[in-house]
C-alpha cells in the first residue's frame, strides 16, 4: 500500500468542494457518491484513499502520516501550529476570524484602551498570541460551541469565533470590532510522504496549482 495515496478531509462541504476541485486533475472516488457511513472511500484503480475525518482532526492524521495529504482551514493551522508542509490555498471556505461584543457595549468602548479583558473562544493559542503582541491581557475561556451565547449570559464580554456572512453575531447582538485573519482552505502534506511520494504528490500540487490559478484569472 506504500504506493497509494491517502488524504484526510473535514466531513461535509469542505469535503465537497475538496472532491469537486480534485475532480478537475482527475482525481475521482466512485464510492464517495453513495450515501454511505463509511469513514474511509477508495478508487482502487488510481490508488487513492480518502477519509473522512473531523475538520480539527485533519493535520493530526496528517502529521503522523496516517494520510499523506489533507484539506483544513487555516484558522486550524493556525491554532494547532504543527509540522506540516502547506503548499496552497485552495481559494474556498472563505471566512474571517474576529474579534466580536455586544452592541451594546461597543458604543462606549475603543479597543485602544483595552488592557485587561476576558474572551470565549474556540481558538485559545490564537487569541493568545494576538493580543500578546498588542500588550493585551487576555484570561481565556475555552468553549467548544456556541460561542455567541458567552456574552448572553455574563461568562464574557468578548468572544473570538470564525464569521462568514456575520448572521449569527447580528442575531445575538453582537458586532465585529476587529479582523485576526481571513481565512480559506488550505492543501497540507505531510512532510515525510513529500519525499518518499515525491512524484505523486507534486504531481498532485501542480495540477491543482494551475486550476486553481486559471480560476484565479478567469475571475480577474
Amino acid at each position: 500500500m506504500s504506493d497509494w495515496i491517502t488524504f484526510a478531509l473535514p466531513k461535509g462541504r469542505i469535503m465537497q468542494d475538496s472532491m469537486e476541485l480534485f475532480g478537475r486533475i482527475g482525481i475521482t472516488c466512485d464510492e464517495m457518491k453513495e450515501e454511505s457511513r463509511k469513514l474511509v472511500f477508495e478508487n482502487s484503480e488510481q490508488k487513492f484513499r480518502f477519509m473522512a475525518v473531523r475538520a480539527t482532526d485533519v493535520p493530526t492524521y496528517v502529521e503522523y502520516g496516517c494520510a499523506d495529504l489533507g484539506v483544513v482551514g487555516k484558522d486550524t493551522l493556525l491554532e494547532q501550529g504543527k509540522n506540516l508542509y502547506e503548499p496552497l490555498d485552495l481559494k474556498f471556505g472563505y471566512c474571517r476570524l474576529v474579534v466580536a461584543e455586544p452592541k451594546s457595549l461597543q458604543e462606549s468602548d475603543n479597543p485602544l484602551n483595552w488592557s485587561n479583558i476576558r474572551v470565549a473562544t474556540k481558538y485559545p493559542n490564537v487569541t493568545e498570541r494576538y493580543f500578546a503582541a498588542k500588550g493585551i491581557q487576555v484570561e481565556l475561556i475555552k468553549l467548544y460551541g456556541s460561542i455567541e451565547l458567552a456574552p448572553l449570559v455574563g461568562l464574557s464580554e468578548r468572544i473570538v469565533d470564525l464569521v462568514s456572512t456575520g448572521g449569527t453575531l447580528k442575531a445575538n447582538n453582537l458586532v465585529e470590532v476587529e479582523t485576526i485573519a481571513e481565512v480559506t482552505s488550505r492543501l497540507i502534506v505531510n512532510r515525510a510522504s513529500l519525499k518518499t511520494k515525491h512524484h505523486r504528490i507534486s504531481t498532485i500540487i501542480e495540477g491543482l496549482e494551475k486550476v486553481i490559478g486559471d480560476e484565479v484569472k478567469i475571475s480577474q
